[in-house]
């Protein structure tokens, strides 16, 4: 198996999924895992990403981004570069880039959190596609160090219960998640 497959292959086997549309959303993930040379790769129907809640756990608070293109406040996370195969390398590099946050860690560990299929709409010349979202948690202990990415990318800190109500579907499972691991 190739570099690009071994590290998702090997943190999905460790994954348990929570019920029935996770179970199907996982063995989807491992088929293309297990049968596409590079997975990363956005030209490809569906394809890996990686996201991050990001959380200031002192305060109990979670970082919210907007997303002009969804139109909708969802976690940080994307694609992967050229050369990127670790999922929450993706995620941490993308979490600095979009958040500003350079001490961004995983927390409590490096653990997936959620696995998610996710349509993406068409775009431009972009064909409708899915991504098969591996999320994870990041932490920081600067959060007045926020800065967005773009000015159409603004960002928020809010209580898990505040974010809760601007998001929705998905988005909200991995937050009920991450209250969890919050409140523990």
């Amino acid at each position: 198996m190739g570099t690009a497959r071994r590290a998702c292959a090997d943190l999905l086997s460790r994954f348990h999924p929570l019920g029935p549309s996770e179970a199907a959303d996982l063995a989807r993930v491992r088929e293309l895992v297990d049968t596409v040379e590079d997975p990363w790769l956005r030209s490809i129907p569906l394809h890996v990403t990686a996201s991050a809640l990001i959380v200031h756990p002192e305060s109990g608070r979670v970082l919210m981004r907007w997303h002009q293109r969804q139109q909708a406040w969802l976690q940080v996370g994307g694609h992967g570069d050229p050369g990127e195969t670790d999922p929450i390398e993706i995620a941490l590099r993308e979490g600095r880039e979009e958040s500003g946050l350079t001490d961004l860690v995983p927390w409590p560990d490096a653990r997936l959190v959620h696995v998610v299929i996710v349509p993406v709409s068409a775009k431009g010349d972009e064909p409708a596609h899915e991504h098969a979202d591996l999320r994870f948690v990041l932490a920081t202990t600067t959060p007045d160090a926020v800065r967005p990415e773009k000015p159409h990318a603004p960002l928020r800190w809010l209580t898990a219960a505040e974010a809760h109500e601007i998001t929705e579907g998905n988005v909200r499972e991995t937050l009920a998640r991450v209250e969890g691991l919050l409140a523990a």
